[in-house]
């Protein structure tokens, strides 16, 4: 299965160069004018998770492969995007198809590079871009819902398009009232049928501030402002600089970036924020698997079973799955290993309605 997050916002407040380091690569031009993104650029990005390193140290595996998220970058919309401004209905289109949106916002001064609107405002910025996702998702509603009323005429008993179709009324009344569709209270029973609908104001949104380099530590008062707005609309919020993200992806020696960070007053890299925070945001987990030749991390939904769980390495595990001999990342690593939980009692064989919990190490068994 795979996870994606598209990167929007205004032109010029940073997306590619976000891209860019995210991937470590220059496939998304980053220039000084807008629309230079015409097409969508994707890249997968690894998600560190120290864990598989210290399973993979204690199994000797040969390799180590981290599980991964896919970005995409999207052209900068503009007020009027809802509309085909700035080629504002193409660039939609390709957010309908991510599963949550990285919105970034800038939050830097700089007379050298350009601004759209003419001035910087984060709060005004994230509005426009806002009014043009719910514009578009009302649009589409006001011509798909008296066409389903239609279809339902004829096929009274479809519970299937009832649902739709009531989900869709309720999305469409918040939309004419100024609110995003995520705001309709949708139970777990509804959920697949409301992701459906494709709806763009229905996806999860990550915050991310760029600021200068020298606001790269503390931040400044204008994401300050970006994190009270993200928890009035109960989305999530960070802060980094594009800049220095930029300089630390080109640095291929793990103590040279972390010097360089430290020298900035930094912990961590903004991109490990912004990958960890992404994950989090879909709603997802890492399990592992273990062996002399690799150690691998994957990843599934929060609340996924064992077998939906090991779907996500073949198909044929999930169909033909029998059982998954489990141990806990705590007890794999306190107990050294596969062989010495096994002689502690700490290895499990979990049936079909286990439900997976990170890091879990698992050996599937299965029979096709």
């Amino acid at each position: 299965m795979g996870f994606n997050c598209g990167i929007v916002g205004l032109p010029n407040v940073g997306k590619s160069t976000l891209f860019n380091a995210l991937t470590q690569t220059v496939a998304a031009q980053a220039a000084n004018y807008p629309f230079c993104t015409i097409e969508p650029n994707s890249g997968r990005v690894a998600v560190a998770d120290p864990r598989l390193d210290q399973i993979a140290k204690i199994a000797g595996s040969a390799q180590i492969i981290p599980t991964s998220l896919e970005i995409v970058d999207i052209a900068g919309l503009v007020k009027g995007a809802s509309s085909g401004e700035g080629l504002g209905n193409q660039f939609l289109g390709h957010i309908r198809a991510v599963d949550a949106i990285i919105h970034v916002v800038r939050c830097f001064e700089d007379e050298n590079i350009t601004h759209v609107e003419g001035g910087v405002d984060p709060i005004r910025d994230m509005e426009i871009i806002e009014t043009e996702l719910m514009l578009s998702d009302m649009e589409s509603l006001e011509k798909r819902v008296p066409a389903l009323q239609k279809r339902l005429k004829s096929s009274l008993q479809d519970t299937d398009m009832q649902t739709q179709l009531r989900l869709m009324e309720g999305a469409l009344k918040l939309l004419q009232e100024g609110k995003n569709a995520r705001e309709l209270g949708v139970v777990d029973a509804d959920q697949a049928a409301f992701k459906s609908l494709q709806l763009i104001t229905a996806k999860p949104v990550l915050y991310v501030c760029n600021v200068g380099e020298s606001e790269a530590a503390a931040g400044n008062a204008y994401v300050s402002k970006v994190a009270q707005f993200a928890q009035s609309q109960g989305a999530a919020c960070v802060h980094i600089s594009a800049a220095i993200e930029a300089e630390v992806a080109t640095l291929t020696d793990e103590a040279e970036k972390h010097m360089f960070l430290s020298d900035l007053g930094l912990n961590e890299s903004g991109l490990s924020q912004v990958i960890r925070a992404g994950y989090n945001l879909l709603g997802l987990l890492t399990f592992f698997t273990v062996g002399p030749k690799e150690a691998r991390a994957w990843t599934t939904f929060k609340g996924a079973r064992a077998p939906q769980a090991a779907g996500e390495i073949h198909s044929d595990f999930e169909r033909g799955f029998i059982c998954a001999e489990t141990i806990s990342f705590a007890d794999y690593v306190s107990c050294n290993g596969e062989q010495g939980a096994k002689n502690a009692g700490k290895l499990r064989l979990e049936g079909k309605d286990y439900i997976t919990h990170d890091g879990d190490v698992f050996h599937f068994r299965f029979n096709v």
